[in-house]
Parts: structure tokens; C-alpha cells; sequence
């Protein structure tokens, strides 16, 4: 592209000084080679007719033709010098390569009309002086000539010099655009490669929680039972034995929700990353609901803790408290981790309140749901389970009632027990 008065720097530069590549200065270098050329051979004629020596008048041609050299620095000035010698009859071939240089440049519009009209009118009447002599009885056709060889040597070159830069423009343009696009593009891949690591590190995240609440609770049952079991093996076989028997549902039934657990990722991990941002967090539709809230707690005495259920609210609420699952009109999430809610507490009361007395609360308002579980101080009596804390069961509570845009609040009370408490929104229920 041709500038006026400033350099262009950048990368795939390498002309020297104005030129942005040497193929474009060899180019300019030889046409200001022909020029000064032409403009030489022209001088001598330029000078017999001024009466100066002829050796002034090549001087002259050879020094106003090498400014040719300059178009691309500086179009305007050459386009001035072309003006200057037309009344000379020299710089034919600088002429109409600066004012092609001029039309494709970025110089504006109303200049590059202003410089051709000048260019036209002084070549109109050069020419009309040095052939009206010749046929004087024709003045018709001395202007007819005179206006033909004016538009020849300056519309021409002018317009193509505005395509060339128009089309120098464009080009320019939908380089800019391909630039832009791909650097959109890189960006794209980069912010889907990131979803989908937040979304593998949710994935992980929302199994890890899975498993502990399905092992921690499962196995501290077992660990309360094997501890009773010991503890009247000898002095009461068929407890012993009931124990015996609760530890291996226990089992079986880890081992089945593990199974489960196992068999979905077997499934899910062919899926790629795009079809994984599509889905949800993570699958509730087979998941535990409010329906077995009373199998849960049922677990829970039958290990020897002595809880209370507490359901309050119409309609659903009745529902749970008589375990025929009628709470399915909850979405899928919310009834899954209330139900992991009031599992993951009732474990933390195995764990760390042996022999206290439990409450669990459920009420069904209008458009949420919430649940508490509270322990009271330990009674001194019953021995400690000497199960295991990783100190993540609160946590993970918390990030799944905070998931879905619920309250959270756990801590002790008054009377040194523990209370853990959540408000999940749920809407209208079905």
C-alpha cells in the first residue's frame, strides 16, 4: 500500500528506507531510471526551444525525472513536479505513474481530484498551444486533440489507480477479518477447553461427595453394629445374631449403591467433552429421594439411636412421613440432596454423638423445603464408635444445598449438642 509522509514498520518488512519490500524499490528505481530517461531526451529539445545550453536542459530532465523515485514517499510532490514541467513537454511516463500513485494511496479523495483536474487542464492547454499553430483553419480538431490527450494521460492512470487501491483496501480488510476470526476462534477453543475442565473438576467434585456419603454412612452403620455385636456376642446370641445380620445388609447394600455408582461412570466416560457441557452436573433422575427418608432413619435406630422424624407441611409432607414416596413432586435434585442432607448429619451423630438423641425435622412450605437435624449432648453411656472424620461431610452440605441456590447452617446449640440445618427452593410442586 502506498503512504504519504510516514513509515510503515511491522513484521514482513524488509525494503529499505520508505519501501516496505525491495521488489518495490527495485520497481521504483527503474521507472525513476526510465524517466530520467525520457525527461533527458526531452531536455534537449526543452532547452533549444528555452535557448539554454543543452546540457542544462538534460540536467534539468534527468533531475525531474529521478523524482520518480519518490512516489510512493511522497505522491503528492511528484504529481506537483508532473504539474510543473508539462509547459516543458517532458515527464510523460511521471506523469501518469504519479498520478496513479496518487489515486491508490491514502490521500483524500478531494486532493486526488483537485491534482488530476490541474494535471488535465495544464496538459488541455500545452497541448492546444503547440498545435493550434500547425492548423490554424482547424480549431475543432486542435481541441477535440487537445481534450483527447488531456483525459488519455490523466483519467486512465487515475482510474486505475482508485481500483487498484480499493481493491488494495478490501484485501486489506478481509485480512483483518481472517485475523480477527481466527484470533476469535483461538479464544473460543480456549474458553471450551476451560468449561470443560470445570466441568470435569464438577464431575469429580459431585462423585467424590457421592462416595462419601454413600460409604461414610453405610460403613458407620456397619462400625455401630459391629461394635454392638461384640459387645453382646457372649451374652445375648440372638441380638448377636440380629446385629450379625444388619451388618451384612449394611454391606450389600454399600456394595450395591457403589455398583451403581461405578456402573453410570463406566457409562458416562466415553461421552466427550462438548456432549458433558450439555448435560446437568450430574445424574439425580436414579438417585435417593425423600420417599426413603424413613428407611434412613429406621437404619439409624435400629443401630441403637434413638431419633425422632418430624415431617411437617400438607400433602407431600404426610406423604414422606408415611414412606409412600409421594414426594416425587419435588424436582429430582432438590428431593436427592435433602436426602443426602439428613444422611450425612445422621452419620456425623453416629460419629460424634454416641447416645444422644436425635431429631430430624422435614417441612414442606411453599416453594422450598427444609430439614434440620439436631443432637443433643452425649449421654457419657454408650462407647465411642473410634470412627474416622476426614472433616468433608460438612462441606459437602453445604456445596450441594449452595448448588442449588439454598441456605445452609450448621453449628452447635445451647445445651451442647449439634444442629445442622438447610432451605432448599423448590418451586410448585407437581
Amino acid at each position: 500500500m502506498t503512504y504519504t509522509g510516514e513509515e510503515r514498520g511491522g513484521a514482513g518488512r524488509d525494503g529499505p528506507w520508505w519501501w516496505e519490500r525491495r521488489r518495490e524499490a527495485v520497481l521504483d528505481v527503474g521507472l525513476g531510471v526510465v524517466s530520467a530517461a525520457e525527461c533527458a531526451l526531452e531536455g534537449v529539445q526543452f532547452a533549444r526551444e528555452a535557448g539554454l545550453p543543452v546540457a542544462v536542459g538534460v540536467l534539468f530532465g534527468l533531475v525531474v525525472g529521478a523524482t520518480l523515485v519518490l512516489r510512493r514517499r511522497w505522491p503528492i510532490a511528484v504529481v506537483l513536479v508532473g504539474i510543473a514541467v508539462t509547459p516543458a513537454a517532458m515527464g510523460f511516463l511521471l506523469s501518469v505513474v504519479a498520478l496513479y500513485t496518487l489515486a491508490s494511496s491514502e490521500v483524500p479523495r478531494r486532493i486526488t481530484a483537485t491534482l488530476a483536474s490541474l494535471s488535465m487542464s495544464a496538459t488541455f492547454v500545452v497541448m492546444y498551444l503547440r498545435t493550434r499553430e500547425g492548423a490554424a483553419d482547424e480549431p475543432t480538431l486542435v481541441i477535440s486533440l487537445s481534450v483527447f490527450v488531456a483525459v488519455a494521460l490523466t483519467v486512465p492512470p487515475v482510474l486505475f489507480g482508485l481500483y487498484i487501491g480499493a481493491r488494495r483496501r478490501l484485501m486489506e480488510s478481509l485480512q483483518e477479518r481472517a485475523d480477527s476470526l481466527e484470533r476469535e476462534l483461538s479464544l473460543l477453543a480456549d474458553r471450551a477447553e476451560e468449561r470443560a475442565e470445570w466441568a470435569r473438576t464438577e464431575e469429580r467434585t459431585r462423585i467424590a461427595r457421592e462416595m462419601h456419603d454413600v460409604v461414610a454412612h453405610r460403613v458407620s452403620l456397619m462400625v455401630v453394629h459391629a461394635a454392638a455385636l461384640q459387645a453382646v456376642a457372649a451374652k445375648d446370641p440372638v441380638k448377636a445374631a440380629r446385629n450379625a445380620v444388619l451388618v451384612g445388609d449394611m454391606g450389600r447394600q454399600a456394595l450395591t449403591e457403589l455398583r451403581e455408582m461405578l456402573g453410570v461412570l463406566r457409562a458416562e466416560a466415553p461421552k466427550p467433552a462438548a456432549v458433558a457441557l450439555a448435560a446437568p452436573a450430574g445424574s439425580f433422575e436414579d438417585g435417593p429421594s425423600l420417599a426413603e427418608l424413613e428407611a434412613l432413619v429406621g437404619q439409624s435406630r435400629a443401630a441403637g439411636m434413638v431419633v425422632e422424624l418430624d415431617v411437617r407441611g400438607a400433602g407431600a409432607g404426610a406423604a414422606v412421613a408415611a414412606g409412600s414416596g409421594a414426594g416425587a413432586g419435588y424436582p429430582a435434585e432438590v428431593e436427592q440432596t435433602a436426602y443426602r442432607v439428613v444422611q450425612e448429619a445422621l452419620t456425623n451423630c453416629h460419629k460424634h454423638a454416641p447416645g444422644a438423641r436425635v431429631v430430624v425435622r422435614l417441612a414442606h412450605r411453599d416453594g422450598e423445603v427444609a430439614m434440620q437435624v439436631e443432637n443433643g449432648p452425649c449421654d457419657g453411656k454408650a462407647a465411642e464408635p473410634g470412627l474416622p472424620s476426614g472433616g468433608n461431610g460438612l462441606v459437602g452440605m453445604r456445596e450441594r444445598v449452595l448448588g442449588l441456590g439454598g441456605v445452609f447452617v450448621s453449628g452447635p446449640t445451647d445445651d451442647g449438642g449439634f444442629k445442622v440445618s438447610a432451605v432448599l427452593p423448590c418451586g410448585s410442586r407437581a
